[in-house]
């Protein structure tokens, strides 16, 4: 059995950044968020007091990221594909949101914008566009 290290995740970020910043198409808007999403999810699977059940949605996530061939597959719509990942991100950022807070988040977010803010924009943009296809994002994961 081969297990992530921190390492890999890292390295991930940077593929997924390299595969998103060039991006100028129409979700440029919060497509651009994915990389700093997902380097929150990473990150705050370290703190201390997160509940196991957490634990398991923030992995779903991470996990959604790196399968191939998801609802929207990035080697099929390069960019475009990763608004799936981006909302299953939102999705869990705001179940984290209520239990631990923003302010708590926002200690794990890289980002220069308010992260309630960028989780909003990214969780409503990315629903409009997948519209019925949320429930196959978040079935796809056990989450639904």
């Amino acid at each position: 059995m081969v297990f992530m290290t921190e390492s890999d995740f890292r390295d991930f970020y940077d593929v997924l950044v390299e595969n998103l910043e060039s991006y100028n198409g129409e979700y440029a808007s919060f497509i651009d968020y994915g990389p700093k999403l997902f380097k929150l999810l990473t990150d705050f699977l370290g703190y201390e007091h997160l509940k196991g059940q957490l634990k398991l949605k923030i992995s779903a996530a991470i996990a959604y990221y790196v399968v191939p061939m998801d609802i929207i597959p990035e080697t099929v719509y390069g960019a475009y594909g990763y608004i799936d990942d981006i909302f299953i991100t939102a999705y869990v950022i705001r179940i984290l949101a209520d239990v631990y807070g923003y302010d708590l988040l926002s200690e794990y977010w890289d980002g220069k914008d308010d992260l309630e803010e960028v989780v909003e924009l990214c969780y409503e943009r990315s629903k409009d566009v997948l519209r019925d296809k949320t429930s196959d994002v978040l079935d796809y994961v056990g989450l639904l």
